[in-house]
């Protein structure tokens, strides 16, 4: 099974944004928590919208690694009230280091 580095970050991110968006209370802005991603695991995206995890090997690493290409640092992923996935560059915290994007107050 083979599938892209760009799916395994979408889908990453995606995992993570569905799980923190239920446990965000409604008006109040948590701290921000980094990801658990593993080097043995697989994230996907599908064309349906649903994520997935699987265990990877190591037997095909270089064919996984081929046309794999890095997140850049600052991006940030989300999904949109559409139920899309996105992702964005650029600044996404307030000069006092609060979340830009959080939930009004």
């Amino acid at each position: 099974m083979a599938f892209s580095t760009k799916t395994f970050a979408l889908a990453s991110a995606a995992l993570v944004t569905v799980l923190g968006a239920f446990a965000v209370p409604a008006l109040a802005q948590v701290p921000a928590t980094p990801w658990e991603l593993k080097p043995d695991m697989g994230y996907a995206y599908d064309r349906d919208g649903k994520t997935y995890s699987y265990k990877m090997g190591t037997s095909n690493a270089g064919e996984l690694l081929k046309g794999a290409k890095k997140v850049p640092k600052g991006t940030l992923f989300f999904i949109g009230h559409n139920g899309q996935l996105y992702m964005r560059t650029g600044p996404y915290l307030e000069g006092d280091g609060k979340f830009k994007f959080g939930p009004d107050q």
